[in-house]
């Protein structure tokens, strides 16, 4: 009896130690090397978000978003940093450390840099000024409440900005008794258009009393007016849906002229004389995105689209004088930079496709220089410049430069034939260290909105596989299915009314295609994305099952009905989206819904939400995982404390980074079966370790 125990004892560990022997063998042979990007490099990737050029065009401050090292810092959201840089690419750091700063701006007389922060006592977001030859910032304006964005006047003293109105005291103090209850869409606090005098503190903002919530202002040329974008409320679907222009005369307060548009709306800038605008418009109410160039004169009324029919997408706008209008164009993976006059005609391309992907326009005062925000495949966002003459923009930082010695797989652009004909394209990252004529897992990384694209720029992030999954030996496709933007208006509409329907059929004849071409191997394709691409990753992880052996599904949708009763954006669902409500069909929302087809599903499924989600609602997750479990399916949920739709602290997108990653290697080059063990272990030294000796020695 004791022999037959001690043998059973025996082959159980003998079995514990085979396991474990294969799982060492799989990390060796999976591990990346130390030239190659890591979940650990991902997480301190600085990036570029905003450039302003000075009034001279010497110098080019911008903002570098700074993420926290997970452990050795206190957790919580990227750190925003000001910087400066000038035309040789010589930058100085400004303002850094704990206090982030944002809407960083250059005085009109171009000898200071103003942006909004909330340091030491402060209460609430203020806006301070710090002198470009060095000096402490100085704070010139506060309020009661968070200052939102600002504008100054041209006579640099006076400043147009966006705040809620302060918090009523009698409420705050039944706040403070417990009284916290939430009366939903309702109980908000309105947001208003304030004029102040800087340096001021005696002087009381003016506050502006227009109709619904302020989301924009700014001043025209003679500073007599405002161009202010309103909407009915704050909640964001009224921003979305619901905003529009007005200009408002400053001194009475009052609007005199209204631009009248219907549908989504992006940037808008008054002309150098002010008799002008020119705004990123939509081609209709059910325009997925704002990507249309317009002009309108500032007295009001319909604007005139400059580029007709254009198969693109505008990005970012500015006046380069009274008659001439640039823009940044996402024309299909790529990005132009060109300018129009405002009759539409001499309209000249001056960065052609094929260059570095550029996000954000930003013009000298004369129109003859400008910054950029842009990134490529080899670096994330950075600061570029380009003046009359120049060819081409230079890349002025560098965030990263422990990136440069980092082998980075090789990344292309792909066109291929849906099954209906319709070309597509999207972007291959091909295996690091890639074997001619082997098959390599595919992981499918789809984009969400819909009414958006992926460009051949810098593609990996936390949520995107990227470069990571390339060095761990898989080949990345990032699909711009039908629905996407960068391709005019009609294709952008080409998925409303067809929700997991061609769109995502698109997914899979992408697959098919790469599994053409010798590189995929069709037994070991997954696929992930994030909202709607977490739909998309529901869906091939149910409807779609039999073409995908592993999907990570992130704050996804899985039930059409109960997500339109949980969402912030109903009237965009409806108008750019569905094209019908939930009660004219309930069939098809039913069906068009992960759920239903949860039965079908053979896919492992690793669904990961953020517990505060108001956009797609975390029971979104939770029903289809209770759906799943409950029919012996393969399936994992993870929810994130305190974060809502995508995760901004450090630790929640490190552990995401580190999930999605383990999750396709285990089904799609590892054993398979049951899911891996639900904890993580992190590469980053918790530095806590150092100050007790003996708790480090034991945990080792």
């Amino acid at each position: 009896m004791i022999h037959r125990i001690n043998r059973r004892r025996a082959l159980a560990v003998f079995a514990r130690v085979k396991c474990a022997l294969g799982l060492v063998v799989l990390l060796s042979a999976t591990a990346p090397a130390d030239d190659v990007l890591t979940p650990e490099h991902v997480a301190k990737l600085r990036t570029v978000s905003s450039a302003k050029i000075s009034p001279d065009g010497a110098l080019v401050a911008y903002t570098v978003s700074t993420p926290r090292t997970p452990m050795a810092e206190d957790d919580g959201p990227a750190k925003t940093e000001l910087h400066v840089v000038d035309r040789q690419g010589r930058s100085r750091a400004f303002v850094t450390g704990k206090d982030g700063v944002r809407g960083c701006d250059w005085t009109p007389d171009g000898r200071g840099i103003s942006f909004l922060a909330k340091r030491g006592d402060d209460k609430h977001r203020a806006l301070y000024v710090i002198a470009v030859d060095g000096g402490e910032a100085r704070k010139v304006l506060s309020h009661g409440a968070d200052i939102d964005s600002y504008d100054w006047h041209s006579d640099g003293r006076h400043v147009a900005f966006i705040a809620r109105e302060k918090e009523d005291k009698q409420k705050k103090k039944l706040k403070d008794k417990g009284f916290s209850q939430e009366v939903y869409e309702e109980d908000w606090r309105p947001v208003r258009v304030w004029i102040a005098a800087r340096d001021d503190e005696d002087a009381k903002p003016r506050k502006l009393d227009l109709p619904g919530a302020a989301l924009s202002a700014a001043w025209d040329p003679a500073g007599t007016k405002l161009l202010v974008a309103l909407a009915p409320t704050p909640l964001i679907d009224d921003s979305y849906m619901a905003r529009r222009f007005h200009v408002v005369d400053a001194e009475s307060g009052q609007p005199v002229a209204a631009i009248e548009t219907e549908g989504k709306l992006g940037q808008a800038v008054w002309s150098p004389d002010g008799s002008w605008i020119a705004l990123i418009t939509s081609a209709d109410i059910n325009d997925p995105s704002a990507g249309r160039l317009a002009v309108v004169p500032a007295t009001g009324g319909k604007p005139t689209e400059l580029i007709a029919d254009y198969q693109g997408h505008i990005r970012a706008i500015g006046w380069q004088s009274n008659e001439t209008v640039m823009f940044i164009g996402h024309e299909g993976v790529h990005s132009t930079f060109g300018k129009i006059n405002i009759d539409g005609a001499e309209r000249k391309t001056l960065v052609p496709p094929g260059g570095p992907i550029l996000y954000s326009l930003d013009l000298r005062s004369d129109g003859m220089a400008s910054a950029f925000v842009a990134d490529s495949p080899t670096h994330p966002r950075e600061v570029y410049a380009m003046q009359h003459g120049e060819s081409e923009p230079r890349r002025l930082t560098d965030s990263n430069p422990w990136l440069t010695p980092i082998r980075l797989a090789t990344q292309e652009v792909v066109e291929h034939e849906a099954r209906d004909g319709l070309r597509l394209e999207g972007i291959l990252i091909r295996p690091l260290d890639e074997e001619p004529g082997k098959q390599y897992p595919l992981i499918l990384s789809v984009h969400g909105g819909p009414e958006s694209h992926i460009s051949n720029g810098w593609l990996t992030r936390y949520v995107l596989p990227g470069q990571t999954a390339a060095a761990r030996g898989f080949a990345v496709f990032y699909p711009n299915y039908r629905g996407s933007t960068g391709r005019g208006v009609e294709f952008s509409k080409m998925g409303q009314a067809d929700y997991g329907g061609g769109e995502f059929d698109d997914l899979v004849d992408a697959v098919d295609h790469l599994v053409k071409t010798g590189l995929a191997d069709r037994t070991k394709v997954g696929v992930t994305g994030g909202s709607y691409g977490g739909y998309a990753s529901g869906w091939c992880a149910t409807a779609l099952t039999e073409h995908f052996a592993a999907a990570v599904m992130y704050m996804g949708i899985s039930d059409q009905i109960s997500k339109f009763g949980t969402t912030d954006i109903p009237q965009e669902m409806n108008l750019v989206h569905a094209r019908k409500w939930p009660w004219e069909d309930w069939t098809w929302f039913r069906e068009r819904s992960p759920i239903y087809h949860a039965q079908k599903s053979r896919t492992p499924l690793l669904i990961l939400h953020g517990k505060v989600d108001t956009r797609v609602h975390p029971s979104q997750s939770l029903e289809l995982y209770r759906y799943l479990k409950t029919l012996g399916k393969t399936v994992r949920l993870v929810l994130y404390e305190k974060e809502g739709h995508g995760n901004r602290r450090a630790a929640s997108r490190y552990d995401y980074n580190l999930r999605m990653l383990r999750w396709m290697e285990h089904y799609l080059k590892g054993p398979g079966g049951d899911p891996p063990a639900f904890e993580i272990e992190y590469g980053f030294k918790d530095t806590n370790d150092d100050e007790n000796g003996e708790e480090a020695e034991e945990d080792k």
